[in-house]
């Protein structure tokens, strides 16, 4: 008996120090994940434990272009293209040992633009290096780039606009404009018409757009993220961030 009682104590300390030590891990060691992108979010990525893209997009002719821009002539018609300050990412819930979390990963390798005529945008467009997405853990990264997202066989995914949105009137200089973007997502081979929700504010000569979508994974092919040491739900959300100026 006294056997038993002492294996049982020692299988519950094990499980106390297992817990114990990630409750550590993400509450005092592991620094909190980045807020959601919003229109003020800072021009940062997440943080990693490897070295990110210095790149300022998937394109960086497009980069070059933009930051040769026009100043703002009063008018929203034309086209808008990056102006070197963009991001894209995705966001998980995740349960360690019991302890939730999330994981989030971030990649500064975007391109995007789109046309405005009048008060409707009438084409947008955005792609991003899949294979440039880094977390806060080399471990989750591997899992992203192998089994889940398989990089190296799909390295991009992109998003096309189908439908005209229309703005209704002009917003004024620092007005959100919250609409949505109706348009085709392409992740790893599968693509799907799906709706974003899109908000956009114009300061000055840049317009800045972040952009939002709930993916459920098992839709697109994706495996179920969750392993023997975290489980994740069955989506995540998918997030964008863009900086344009007028061509």
């Amino acid at each position: 008996m006294n056997k038993v009682k002492t294996l049982v104590g020692v299988v519950v300390a094990a499980i106390v120090l297992v817990v114990g030590g990630v409750w550590v891990y993400i509450n005092v060691i592991k620094d909190d994940a980045p807020e959601e992108l919003s229109l003020d979010s800072p021009a940062t990525t997440a943080p990693t434990d490897e070295a990110a893209p210095t790149s300022g997009g998937a394109d960086d002719t497009a980069t070059d272009t933009a930051t040769a821009g026009v100043p703002f002539d009063g008018t929203l018609d034309g086209d808008w293209v990056p102006n070197g300050t963009q991001l894209a990412g995705y966001r998980v819930a995740e349960t360690l040992a019991g302890q939730a979390t999330e994981g989030v990963g971030r990649t500064d390798r975007v391109d995007g633009a789109f046309s405005i005529v009048g008060t409707t945008i009438t084409e947008a467009d955005f792609n991003v290096d899949m294979a440039s997405m880094k977390s806060d853990s080399s471990r989750r990264d591997g899992q992203y780039n192998s089994r889940l997202m398989e990089t190296d066989t799909y390295p991009t995914a992109s998003f096309v606009l189908t439908q005209p949105i229309e703005l209704g009137s002009e917003p004024a200089e620092g007005e959100a404009v919250s609409v949505q973007a109706i348009g085709d997502l392409t992740l790893k081979d599968t693509t799907k018409e799906v709706t974003f929700d899109l908000e956009a504010r114009r300061d000055g000569a840049t317009i800045t757009v972040v952009a939002t979508y709930e993916i459920v994974f098992a839709d697109w092919g994706i495996e179920d993220p969750s392993n023997g040491f975290a489980q994740v739900g069955p989506s995540g959300l998918l997030e964008i961030r863009l900086e344009l100026t007028k061509a």
